[in-house]
């Protein structure tokens, strides 16, 4: 069975095939009722735009995609200058450099597409007509769109669940990281007072984390939360220290630690508490999750689970250069292993 075309779309559509090209080039430029009608009619056609279809059989584009939210935290952005730019990479920047040192390793060069304009299904458009194979976030883009995409080239899924069963999947241990996280304050420093702050309900490695916390807490006898004491919506510095302080305000017997899904939130934690006079640690445990650089030189330096990030990258290719080179081996599913990473903001 031949490939659907852009004039099957456009037929399917009832378009004309220059609305179709504007759809995918520059989906602002269509009104969302046509918009909308195009890209049902690509999905169940299971059309994928290329400049060139046959370099998506014969492999000979040489690129590899990465699709992700956009991470970027503008109050980490303002603590760059020329001597410190590796302490303000971020999540999705990690993971770029790794992807980047092995797609050169094999070859490959890397095509980046964070949140472009016009919707996730825009971001697929634009990223998988031009590679050979691609990497996407979880949550980035809608599972049909990706079952769609997955019929013409290798898609490995990075964090979030395994949410299609034939496709490759790398995940770090989100929930052991933060159950030990837990218990190393109970256990080790005595804190029985402990309050976590997630991200919305969507967001898998997030929710992984609270039901790490949740399951120390029930080990520990202490009383297990069944949401999270607060929830923020893009888990960045200024939402972090934004939580900080509504806890505070919140009356009450004051919380003995601060436990926030991520390492930006628990950055910008530390500050608001220090603006507020709470001292860290000796009057307010505060730790994160992730292991970015800049929880080693925040004063105090930050407590934190650290995942192997520039190696999820890493993996991710290997994955897909197997994949291309073997595209009848079984879909893999891999955990990638969390350390704890003790340092002064919880009193060690």
């Amino acid at each position: 069975m031949s490939a659907p075309t852009v004039y099957d779309v456009a037929e399917r559509s009832g378009v004309s095939i220059a609305t179709v090209s504007r759809v995918y080039r520059t989906p602002e430029s269509v009104r969302a009722q046509t918009r909308e009608r195009v890209l049902d009619a690509a999905r169940e056609l299971g059309y994928v735009p290329s400049g060139n279809a046959r370099g998506l059989a014969s492999r000979t584009t040489g690129v590899l995609g990465l699709c992700f939210p956009d991470y970027a935290d503008p109050d980490a952005e303002a603590e760059a200058d020329s001597d410190a730019d590796d302490a303000v990479m971020l999540y999705s920047d990690q993971i770029i450099r790794g992807m980047e040192r092995a797609a050169r390793r094999h070859g490959y060069a890397l095509l980046i597409a964070a949140s472009l304009e016009g919707g996730p299904e825009s971001l697929v458009a634009k990223v998988a007509g031009r590679v050979d194979g691609f990497a996407v976030l979880a949550q980035t883009v809608p599972t049909e769109d990706l079952e769609v995409i997955s019929r013409r080239l290798p898609v490995v899924m990075l964090a979030g669940p395994r949410e299609i069963d034939h496709l490759d999947h790398i995940v770090v241990a989100n929930a052991d990281g933060e159950r030990e996280l837990t218990r190393h304050l109970i256990e080790d420093h005595g804190l029985r007072r402990l309050v976590f702050v997630g991200g919305e309900t969507d967001s898998p490695d997030a929710e992984a984390r609270f039901r790490g916390f949740r399951e120390a807490c029930r080990d520990a006898g202490l009383p297990v939360p069944d949401e999270p004491a607060l929830r923020t919506t893009m888990m960045k510095q200024a939402e972090g220290a934004l939580a900080a302080e509504t806890l505070l305000d919140r009356g009450g017997e004051r919380p003995e630690a601060m436990l926030f899904a991520n390492d930006q939130m628990a950055v910008g934690a530390l500050r608001a508490l220090a603006r507020r006079g709470v001292r860290v640690p000796q009057d307010m445990a505060v730790t994160g999750f992730d292991g970015i650089p800049l929880g080693r030189i925040v004063q105090p330096s930050l407590t934190t689970v650290r995942q192997p990030i520039r190696r999820l990258g890493e993996q991710a290719v290997e994955l897909l250069v197997q994949r291309l080179s073997d595209t009848g081996r079984e879909p893999v599913s891999l955990t990638l292993p969390v350390s704890v990473i003790r340092r002064t903001s919880c009193g060690c």
